[in-house]
């Protein structure tokens, strides 16, 4: 028996995990800690094909060893919105529920799904539905003169910082569609939506990655981009917590880093199921609080809410 997601009790949940691509009856190396915590805490874990995901009509085969019947939650690499679409249709097909729907992962996967709704809390943005200039050109006039930092619907560049993340000034129309060239470059056949250009703001700590589960913020930790970091305890969620409650989502992360006026500010929203986990974050943390039992999670000391 496992308590589910809202406190009730609930025999059918399953834990679907990415299989590792030489050896497909075992999980994927990265999640695998996840998966034996999962199992040790009496989760059915099953496992997915992520390449056969990815490709085109290839849901069907990514899924072929999923029992049938029952809810699950994802955790796996990063798929598009139209990816997990067909992974969400293909698990239905199998009499499978996803606990994140397909329209509730995308307007939690792409910016311009949650901006609108947190935009109070988050630096100002402006998107394009394309790559081309002309729309560049008109998303760089909307935000207007000033620094900006580019991203696409999904992701940054930002290890790339000063060729295809960072713009100094977007008057320099020139100099800006350099960036935004490199971007494309980088992001490859991997470029999500199109162009989004975000006002620069000064961050001075790291970013903190929280953990929200049906609205509710359950852990905070250090981002995986700096793991040796401790979570600081002194986050200030008031400002977000009923934002990012009324957007109605199952699983999110929300990264947030200190402006340099000491406010809280969120740098992303993401789908928690696509997520990464720190590696300084027990997986057995993460697999509490998607699944239950509170009482566990607290002897982590790492529930935040």
């Amino acid at each position: 028996m496992v308590v589910g997601w809202s406190g009730r009790e609930d025999a059918g949940m399953m834990l679907l995990i990415p299989s590792d691509v030489l050896r497909p009856r075992r999980p994927d190396e990265h999640f695998a800690p996840e998966a034996e915590a999962a199992r040790a805490a009496g989760i059915e874990v099953a496992l997915v094909d992520h390449d056969a995901l990815v490709a085109p009509e290839g849901a069907a085969r990514a899924v072929a060893r999923v029992p049938q019947g029952g809810e699950a939650v994802y955790r796996g690499w990063m798929v598009s919105a139209e990816r997990y679409a067909a992974f969400d249709a293909a698990l239905a097909r199998r009499g499978i529920t996803l606990r994140t729907g397909t329209e509730q992962f995308r307007r939690a996967h792409e910016l311009p799904g949650w901006y609108a709704d947190l935009r109070t809390v988050t630096p100002p943005s402006v998107w394009t539905a394309g790559d081309d200039r002309a729309g560049f050109d008109q998303a760089r006039a909307e935000l207007g003169a000033g620094p900006a930092v580019l991203r696409d619907h999904v992701k940054s560049m930002k290890h790339y910082w000063h060729e295809a993340a960072f713009i100094p000034e977007l008057a320099d129309a020139d100099a800006a569609w350099a960036v935004a060239t490199r971007f494309r470059e980088l992001r490859g056949d991997d470029m999500a939506g199109g162009f989004v250009l975000r006002r620069f703001e000064r961050f001075v700590s790291a970013e903190v990655r929280t953990w929200w589960v049906d609205g509710v913020c359950r852990l905070v930790t250090s981002h995986p981009d700096t793991p040796d970091r401790p979570s600081p305890d002194d986050v200030d969620l008031a400002p977000v917590e009923p934002l990012v409650a009324g957007l109605g989502l199952p699983f999110v992360t929300v990264d947030l880093a200190i402006r340099a006026d000491g406010v809280w500010r969120i740098i992303e929203l993401g789908d928690g199921q696509v997520s990464d986990r720190p590696r300084s974050m027990p997986p057995e943390a993460l697999i509490t609080v998607l699944f239950g039992n509170r009482r566990a999670a607290q002897s982590f000391g790492e529930v935040a809410g």
